[in-house]
């Protein structure tokens, strides 16, 4: 009988990169990712940094779901990014290991997570990503050359954009750009009322199976 060989999921992510960056994975890409992934599941074990258990999942859900950032980003290189709440580095980190021009900034609340992301940085080869473990709106009071200092801030849904951009915008030269991986449509819709220069934008890609509601946000100049 013959036995079927399970997909290695780092397979489904060079796939990813290709059909999302436009250009193939690279060794050293896929050997971060291997690393970051294998971290992130012996951390889950003991310290529950996210919902997402299975190897399959952490790269469908986390990894390639942080790549979709990709096509809402400015053009422009370098490009300063803070991600606001990185709880396990996602989106920040795959950001940073797929496109070394940005200059990334982490910025975590909960201790354990800011824990893993120190460890994570090294691990994987990627010291230049600096970290602040503790509440956005008192990091960006206590750390002045962080105001007004980033071209885009990002963050995932964890809660209502209404709460959390006015913490991002601190952190946005104007003119930078506030973007969120959200909830269905509907939910985004009643969450950016009150915000200005705010716009939905929907990310497809049916070959991947993938579809990703976002909420982008202009700050003023």
């Amino acid at each position: 009988m013959r036995v079927s060989r399970q997909r290695d999921p780092l397979d489904d992510l060079s796939a990813a990169i290709r059909r999302i960056l436009g250009r193939p994975s690279s060794a050293e890409e896929r050997e971060r990712f291997g690393k970051y992934l294998n971290l992130l599941l012996i951390w889950n074990r003991t310290h529950r940094l996210t919902g997402v258990r299975s190897a399959s999942d952490v790269v469908h859900r986390l990894f390639i779901d942080s790549l979709l950032f990709l096509h809402l980003l400015p053009s422009a290189r370098p490009l300063r990014i803070v991600d606001i709440g990185a709880g396990a580095g996602i989106p920040g980190v795959p950001l940073r290991i797929v496109e070394p021009r940005i200059s990334m900034t982490l910025i975590e609340a909960t201790r354990k997570k800011a824990s893993f992301l120190e460890v994570l940085k090294y691990e994987v080869g990627i010291e230049d990503i600096t970290i602040f473990h503790g509440r956005a709106e008192t990091i960006v009071a206590q750390q002045v050359n962080l105001f007004e200092k980033f071209d885009v801030v990002v963050a995932r849904a964890v809660s209502s954009p209404r709460l959390v951009f006015p913490l991002a915008a601190p952190y946005l030269r104007p003119g930078g750009e506030f973007i969120m991986s959200g909830p269905p449509r509907a939910k985004l819709v009643g969450s950016q009322i009150g915000l200005k220069n705010a716009e939905i934008r929907e990310i497809k890609i049916p070959d991947l199976g993938v579809e990703r509601m976002f909420l982008v946000v202009r700050k003023d100049t």
